[in-house]
């Protein structure tokens, strides 16, 4: 076996990978972490439930990657480290990935963690993970023995290695979750949780507060470092301001606030970092519902591209904290291209553009309206943005009406039900292709799901390249193919791509051992500590 560690991005894993690696380093000297104390930390998204596999999403996986444990995590350099396997290996032909479980780990209740448990969730999450190309070529694992799982593919599949971290791979026993209930609905999805992470569930209240506390059998020795750690629900982000400067909370992630973070940097008790963020890759867009008129008419698409001033957003809006973005792969990415249609702001031109359209302006310069959803939490990259298209759409003569959704369970229904005109919303890249960017643009992915295709954007074009590139393990030949796709989506405008999040982690000085992964807030936080 070669001992080979994945490239810095993991989307370019090699067909070849085989990786056996040593734990995590810490980043503080062992004698100078302090063990014990409770961990506050903020949160804007509350979640439906805490079940990772079966539901995406930043909400969910800040509480899940502390109560589930997955095969493997991931350092701040994309390399991929042990936990619940100890071992792995990708064979040559990228087919197969073999998983050599430790043999000392067990969940909250006590009952050993075996290959049955592993293969159970792979196949679970295959079946109910919105994230449906993430696990697509499995089709089945093999249980040699109770500590060896072999996941086997129809073809080679590119991100099967990063598909393995916790937010993406949770490990469900399953003789809690293979009892033949939906597991979508299951029960024990929000209440009497078992997984085998660093933190165990003893109270959740949706909307309020999610409080897990040190698991005494955790796996890895001497971990975690905390005893307790408690995620603060609350929709309005100023109250979480407040009650960090105070103390009562020690951890904000995914802050993206201008006015926020210019307040924080001048606070000094604060502690603030960017790091962390580079596994998810989010965009910020605006969507359009591809089967309603006349959003189904690409003129009509262009048109309002063409009448959004992205620079003014990000540096007015967002307080030069965001950056422009032009295309559905982040720029980060090895696979993204410069080579996009692009829609310069032009109100004269997007006005002419819906005439040749046929929708003339009215007695009144009105041509027909629309209404915006957004996602709740994050005024400024959302609702914000959707007052602004309000307004500038209006120079043009589309009226549009902002829609308010009461909490992120209420918009995901509404959005997931195919039930808007448009909507901004933040998505995100899941640091390969194939898991974060496939499932928003395959007409096989239109499902009444939130974060699959729910525009309903459908291009026989497209869906033969993403399979293809998708199947591949050469970068160069993906990146060929990704190039193509991206050309191809800019054209036919399924998304208004507005701009990059600039996700920040604030803590204040007590927090140690920030989480700075390529995950890192939806990273197991057992290495964290209170000073």
């Amino acid at each position: 076996m070669i001992a080979k560690a994945l490239t810095r991005r993991a989307m370019c894993v090699a067909a070849s990978l085989a990786v056996t690696c040593g734990v995590l380093p810490l980043t503080a000297a062992a004698q100078d972490i302090k063990k014990g104390g409770t961990l506050v930390i903020g949160s804007t998204q509350s979640p439906r439930h805490l079940n990772g596999a079966v539901q995406s999403g930043l909400a969910t996986a800040l509480p899940s990657t502390q109560l589930f444990a997955s095969p493997l995590r991931f350092d701040d350099k994309w390399n991929p480290q042990p936990y619940l396997a100890e071992k792995w290996s990708l064979a040559a032909d990228g087919k197969s990935l073999t998983l050599n479980l430790r043999k000392d780990a067990v969940f909250h209740d006590g009952k050993p963690i075996t290959s049955e448990d592993v293969a159970f969730s792979i196949m679970a999450i295959k079946a109910n993970h919105p994230f449906t190309t993430m696990l697509g070529p499995v089709e089945k694992v093999e249980t040699p023995d109770p500590h060896t799982a072999i996941i086997r593919m129809s073809v080679p599949h590119p991100a099967i290695v990063l598909a393995m971290s916790p937010a993406l791979a949770p490990i469900l026993p399953k003789h809690i979750y293979g009892d033949g209930k939906d597991l979508k609905t299951h029960p024990r999805n929000a209440e009497n949780v078992v997984g085998s992470g660093p933190f165990k569930l003893t109270e959740f209240k949706p909307g309020q507060r999610i409080v897990m506390e040190k698991f005494d059998k955790f796996f890895l020795a001497g971990k975690p470092n905390l005893d307790k750690v408690i995620i603060t629900l609350a929709p309005d982000g100023n109250s979480l301001m407040l009650g960090l400067e105070r103390g009562d909370i020690q951890m904000l992630p995914y802050e993206a606030s201008s006015v926020n973070l210019r307040r924080f940097k001048g606070n000094a008790k604060l502690d603030l970092t960017d790091k962390g963020y580079e596994g998810i890759g989010s965009i910020n867009w605006l969507a359009f519902n591809l089967e309603r008129k006349p959003l189904s008419d690409v003129k009509v698409r262009k048109a309002i591209a063409t009448a959004i001033d992205k620079n003014f957003i990000t540096k007015a809006l967002m307080g030069g904290f965001a950056t422009p973005v032009d295309g559905p792969i982040v720029p980060s990415s090895p696979f993204a291209v410069p080579d996009l249609v692009k829609y310069p702001l032009d109100l004269k031109k997007a006005a002419e553009m819906l005439d040749e359209a046929g929708y003339k302006a009215g007695a009144g310069g009105e041509r027909f309206k629309l209404s915006i959803d957004y996602l709740p939490g994050a005024d400024e990259q959302q609702k914000n943005v959707a007052e602004y298209l309000r307004s500038q759409l209006k120079k043009v003569g589309i009226t549009l009406e902002v829609r308010a959704s009461a909490d992120f369970p209420a918009w995901a229904k509404r959005i997931a039900a195919h039930d808007f005109d448009l909507t901004m919303d933040t998505v995100f890249n899941w640091g390969d292709p194939v898991i974060g960017v496939h499932r928003t643009y395959l007409s096989t992915n239109i499902k009444p799901v939130i974060w699959t295709n729910t525009q309903s954007y459908a291009n026989p074009k497209v869906d033969e390249l993403l399979n293809q590139a998708g199947s591949l393990l050469d970068p160069v030949k993906r990146k060929a193919y990704y190039a193509t796709f991206q050309k191809i989506v800019t054209d036919d405008v399924p998304l208004v791509f507005i701009n990059l999040a600039p996700y920040h982690t604030v803590t204040t000085k007590r927090v140690g051992n920030v989480p700075v992964s390529i995950w890192g807030p939806a990273s197991p936080l057992d290495e964290v500590y209170l000073k």
